[in-house]
């Protein structure tokens, strides 16, 4: 190959791998959790001392809990469920439903309870759930939910807590 066209292939190649790149570096521009004004704001410090370890990673470092490893994907009782950092009233009982994916889903949110990001940290955009109230992480919300929202709010149970009533 000739020295021409082998810098003609690089620079085709080098411009092929900017446009594939484009997608994932636009969402860098998206503003994480904490870049976001939350009524409810602690240090990390004070985020550490005030959650559980499992707590901390799902909600402050947006990590997720093994499916089927917490309780509330069971609880069937009548109550609310509330985010496990601030208290925050997330979703009502009676928008449950067994989603058979082994983490608690709803098919909707209280009013003003969450906020979404677009999140690309598995290679795609997903829409990532937030508790308006503190910014942790709660989940992500997907199109394949019941009537008659047609949502799943797929959420890790460690990060909520339940109150029954």
């Amino acid at each position: 190959m000739s020295d021409a066209a082998l810098q003609t292939r690089r620079s085709f190649v080098g411009w092929l791998s900017a446009g594939a790149a484009v997608p994932v570096l636009a969402a860098c521009g998206s503003a994480p959790a904490e870049a976001r004004n939350f009524p409810v704001s602690l240090t990390k410090s004070q985020w550490r001392a005030k959650l559980t370890r499992a707590e901390f990673r799902v909600l402050r470092e947006a990590g997720t809990e093994r499916a089927y490893s917490s309780p509330l994907d069971k609880e069937k009782r009548k109550g609310t469920f509330v985010c496990a950092g601030c208290s925050n009233r997330l979703y009502s009982s009676s928008t449950k439903f067994d989603s058979r994916t082994g983490w608690p889903s709803f098919w909707k949110p209280l009013a003003g309870a969450i906020v979404t990001q677009t999140d690309y940290k598995i290679g795609y955009p997903r829409t990532e759930v937030l508790c308006a109230d503190c910014g942790g992480h709660l989940g992500h919300v997907f199109n394949d939910g019941p009537k008659p929202t047609g949502k799943r709010y797929c959420m890790n149970g460690v990060a909520m807590d339940f109150v029954a009533g």
